[in-house]
This record gives structure tokens, sequence and C-alpha cells, in this order.
């Protein structure tokens, strides 16, 4: 997976668990070999993606950084509502 595909394999992750699909959207920065995402999501899915104690965004962000690192890549993800 390249890492231009970070952000697609985000959107999928999310669009998977929450009740508004279509209200998803990523945002990538990237900085050399450091790439950030901002998620953002209906305030009505944050507990969604959140989860219980992090867990979920934990989740997330770990699988993230498994396929950066493939990639020779460092990414951060933040979760942003649609305020």
């Amino acid at each position: 997976m390249a890492e231009d595909n970070l952000r697609g394999l985000l959107e999928y992750l999310t669009k998977s668990i929450v009740d508004n699909p279509d209200d998803v959207t990523v945002e990538e920065f990237e900085s050399g070999k450091s790439v950030h995402l901002d998620l953002h999501v209906n305030p009505e899915d944050i507990g969604r993606v959140i989860g219980k104690h992090g867990r979920v965004a934990n989740s997330m962000r770990s699988i993230l950084r498994v396929v950066a690192a493939r990639n020779g890549k460092k990414v951060e993800m933040d979760v942003v509502d649609l305020d």
C-alpha cells in the first residue's frame, strides 16, 4: 500500500463504523517523511470513532503507523468534528 493510500485507509476504516459515512473527510498534510491526517466526522459519530477510553482511535492510529512504517513514513492522526 502506497503512502498516499493512508488517507483512503483511514476513510475506509472510519466509514465502516460511523452512522453518517457521507460526512467523513480526511485532510492530509505532509512534511518530509511525516504525514498528519485530520479526520473530520459528524458530531454524532465522535463517540464511535474515539471509543471507550480512546481505544478505537488508538487502534486506528496503530494500523496507520504499521502501514506508514512499511513505506518509511511516520503518521499522526487527530479526530475533529464538523462543527
